[in-house]
């Protein structure tokens, strides 16, 4: 009977600890898709800073494929106050999510 038990105890142990290295695998997943998003993100802004001229006002999206992973983005172009300063937002949605996996917002000078 007492090697039932500790039989009992050990299974115990070692479901709490698949489901704990399960809940880990799904988190380190979120946050290399948040890290990736942005990085998408970042990289929006910086072309549009090194255009050669001011990005149009407005909405305008894209598709591009990075880290072997196809990413959705979109870019909103305010003006500011100072004519020559654009305020750029971008949202970046992994594959087909509805959800936006990162935001980003910069100036444009």
């Amino acid at each position: 009977i007492e090697v039932l038990v500790a039989l009992a105890v050990v299974a115990l142990a070692l479901v709490a600890l698949a489901r704990t290295a399960t809940m880990e695998v799904r988190a380190f997943d979120a946050l290399r898709e948040r890290t990736l998003a942005g990085w998408v993100a970042a990289n929006v802004v910086t072309e549009a800073r090194l255009a050669a001229a001011l990005p149009p006002t407005g909405r305008s999206d894209g598709r591009v494929t990075f880290a072997g992973r196809e990413w959705r983005w979109q870019r909103e172009v305010q003006a500011t106050a100072e004519p020559q300063i654009r305020r750029v937002d971008v949202r970046v949605y992994a594959g087909t999510s509805h959800e936006p996996s990162a935001s980003l917002g910069g100036f444009v000078p």
